[in-house]
């Protein structure tokens, strides 16, 4: 994404997002307000090891350079500077957002015409282009009861799952029954093209009549 950073203090991200790192490890970024924050302020109570950011008063320097507070495997971060390393090859940022947004432009005309189906951040302005998602906008679908819905949902998954075609793409826990696409980078738009007439199928096969 394409990260307004003049208008934020703190920035967190993790390994596994996007360029599919190992999970558990999360960066952090900071402004100079923020680190200005930091050492102005005096906790009024003990703050745990891995929440104490400054020392005698100042930014501990030494954490955003490489020391660590709990050792990480070395292998992970060979992994995420190899990640990084394919980054620049596809180029850099601007191709990552580019891939991204390749991939959301794939669904979005798939959702243009498909009757049964739509996005569920209707402002295109809100649309993520990593995380998609989808609500069922067919009668059918949404005349059913909410436990219905969510059955249906569940059937429509486990078919795409059994034919090894898309994996955990149910939408969120606490979203409405829908559809959850990765569209991070890593993605190539031929496989989510592929997809697409499969979301057809599995509708057509688990949708009431």
């Amino acid at each position: 994404m394409a990260v307004a950073w003049p208008k934020l203090d703190v920035v967190t991200w993790s390994w596994q997002k996007v360029l599919g790192g190992e999970a558990a490890h999360g960066m952090l970024a900071l402004s100079p307000r923020a680190v200005a924050r930091l050492e102005s302020f005096v906790p009024p109570r003990p703050l745990p090891k891995i929440f104490r950011m400054t020392k005698k008063g100042v930014l501990d320097a030494a954490l955003f350079s490489g020391a660590t507070i709990n050792t990480p495997s070395m292998l992970c971060v060979e992994d995420a500077l190899d990640g990084l390393a394919w980054a620049e090859r596809v180029g850099g940022l601007r191709g990552l957002v580019r891939r991204s947004e390749a991939n959301l432009a794939a669904i979005a005309a798939w959702v243009e015409k498909t009757p049964w189906v739509e996005f569920l951040a209707r402002d295109p302005a809100t649309r993520s282009c990593t995380s998609i998602c989808l609500q069922i906008a067919d009668g059918r679908f949404t005349s059913l009861a909410a436990d219905a819905q969510q059955k249906t949902i569940a059937a429509l998954v486990a078919l795409l799952e059994k034919e090894g075609v898309a994996y955990d793409v149910g939408s969120y826990r606490d979203a409405p029954p829908g559809l959850r696409i990765w569209g991070g980078a890593t993605v190539e738009t031929s496989d989510v093209e592929a997809l697409l007439p499969w979301l057809d199928w599995a509708f057509a096969e688990t949708c009431p009549r």
